[in-house]
């Protein structure tokens, strides 16, 4: 499953490698969302860790990316790990629709994740 999301370039970190047969590097880009702005990790690997190196925290980027996600059991207890595995990583062109997956027909005033109207009780 691919998407594609624009933002800007808030943090790169160091690639790090993990064993022998894996390195990875993350980054994180700030994406506009109505009245909040998202900060949104993503991961590269392998060959892709060096996708990043032409950047500098502040550009405007086009990220293209898969969503992946795995169990995990330890003693006894399961979790879940959702990552978002970025493959692709370009200057973004001026004007295109923030956050809109691919083929995703862009609206105008889409309304935003959090709306004003709805009766929110998260604590956060």
């Amino acid at each position: 499953m691919s998407f594609d999301i624009q933002g800007k370039l808030y943090e790169a970190f160091e690639e790090q490698q993990i064993s022998d047969k894996f390195k990875k590097r993350e980054f994180v880009l700030e994406i506009p969302d109505g009245s909040y702005t998202q900060y949104v990790k993503f991961q590269l690997t392998q060959d892709k860790c060096s996708l990043l190196d032409s950047f500098k925290n502040g550009d405007e980027l086009k990220v293209t990316f898969n969503l992946t996600g795995k169990p995990f059991t330890k003693n006894g207890q399961t979790m879940y790990f959702t990552n978002l595995q970025a493959w692709r990583i370009e200057a973004a062109a001026a004007g295109n629709n923030f956050g809109a997956p691919t083929g995703a027909p862009q609206q105008q005033d889409a309304p935003s994740f959090y709306s004003s109207d709805a009766d929110n009780d998260l604590p956060f």
